[in-house]
């Protein structure tokens, strides 16, 4: 593994902006979140600028609802770098764009990608020289699991770079090479962590388990893998390589190539794979969702910014849940269901392919609205619980999306 190294910056201001083309196709996980704050690897896109740049003021520009919670314009002239919340950078991305003068921009399908210049001309499209190369990037919310193994491991070398992990207790089992040939350790332990009976396999990639992060005794992991800090794999787990646990994520049963952005529970038994699933849900029991379809034919999965269900050529593709939606005990769901944000599912059967943010049923009884109040007084009672309280921004941000919601079913 190669170390990669840190840019340094003279106070440049950085705005993660969100074009609102992307912001549709990242539906439902950016109803809630800027893009940037989208976790792919081990950290969001916006950590992954701050340790690139960390002499630089990083900012987050989302769409038009969301500015009060998480960021508004500045000054409309004030010249700053601009940069597309859905690229994903790596040392090399983040030197290209921190290269761009005044009036040049990086484009591609007809997206800025980056733009040194003011707000306005940023709007305006008035740009001197106009690069068209593509960066890595979010395009659909399918790839966040499809670029998590690679992200993974670039952020555990930049993370782990130079540092000492704590020792892994004796009682673990260690399949492969405990580091690698260049010497650098391929399971990393930060402080506090908990990890004792378990099996890790480090012959396909590295392991990263985080501050006050718990694997507990009977799980089998194979890496590459990350467990945030005040994560916790549950006892037998069975938890694949290319998947992420976020913070105060409780992971159990068996998960494959999935990412969970952060306090959520997954916590029993059940399979997930090649999912993305938002913060505050809750995945009950024996849920099982398929990731595969019978007849091995390509997946469709459902657009909002289309409003239609698009070809995706995947052959693998698992849940995409939005926050705040809940799986009851024993619930299954076929291949790429798409769940919005606040969705209560029960009951047996399959429920459709795409259910609306605020909604709750089952396959068999039908779906009804869930009133915001009563999706706020849950809410409420379940982000307490981890000491987080739900603020009059939330409020309207939930509103608007109820909103939304409302206009698909006209």
């Amino acid at each position: 593994m190669t170390t990669p190294t840190t840019m340094t910056t003279d106070k440049m201001k950085i705005v993660l902006f969100d074009n609102p083309d992307d912001h549709f196709d990242l539906l439902p996980l950016s109803f809630t979140r800027p893009i940037c704050d989208f976790r792919v690897g081990i950290t969001t896109i916006r950590e992954k600028w701050i340790s690139f740049l960390p002499d630089a003021q990083i900012h987050a520009l989302p769409v038009d609802f969301l500015r009060e919670r998480f960021g508004q314009p500045d000054d409309a002239s004030e010249e700053m770098l601009f940069v597309s919340g859905a690229v994903v950078p790596d040392s090399d991305i983040a030197a290209k764009i921190v290269s761009l003068k005044k009036g040049q921009a990086i484009v591609s399908d007809d997206r800025t990608l980056a733009f040194f210049g003011s707000w306005r001309d940023l709007e305006d499209h008035n740009f001197a020289d106009i690069y068209e190369e593509d960066l890595r990037r979010l395009r659909n919310v399918y790839d966040v699991f499809i670029m998590n193994p690679q992200v993974l491991v670039e952020d555990y070398q930049r993370i782990t770079a130079d540092r000492k992990s704590c020792p892994l207790p004796s009682s673990n089992k260690v399949i492969g090479d405990i580091a690698d040939k260049d010497g650098m350790p391929m399971i990393f332990i930060e402080e506090g962590a908990e990890v004792e009976g378990a099996i890790f396999n480090l012959k396909e990639g590295p392991i990263y388990i985080g501050k006050d992060a718990a694997v507990m005794e009977g799980c089998c992991v194979r890496g590459p893998i990350a467990f945030c800090e005040h994560s916790k794999a549950r006892m037998g787990a069975k938890l694949y390589g290319g998947s992420t646990f976020g913070p105060y994520v409780k992971v159990g049963g068996e998960v494959d190539n999935s990412v969970i952005f952060g306090y959520s529970n997954k916590a029993h038994d059940g399979y997930l794979g090649n999912a993305v699933v938002g913060e505050w849900c809750n995945i009950g029991a024996g849920v099982n969702c398929s990731n595969l379809k019978n007849d091995y034919s390509k997946i469709r999965l459902w657009n909002y910014r289309l409003h239609s269900f698009v070809r995706t050529d995947l052959q693998f593709c698992g849940p995409i849940i939005g926050d705040h939606s809940k799986l009851g005990v024993n619930v299954m769901l076929n291949t790429a269901t798409v769940i919005g944000v606040g969705v209560n599912v029960y009951g047996a059967g399959f429920p459709r392919v795409f259910v609306p943010s605020f909604q709750e049923g089952s396959a068999n009884g039908g779906f009804v609205d869930v009133p915001v109040k009563k999706f706020l007084t849950v809410a409420e009672r379940v982000m307490a619980r981890r000491g987080i309280s739900l603020t009059d921004f939330d409020r309207v941000i939930f509103d608007r999306i109820f909103e939304y919601a409302s206009h698909l079913k006209r």
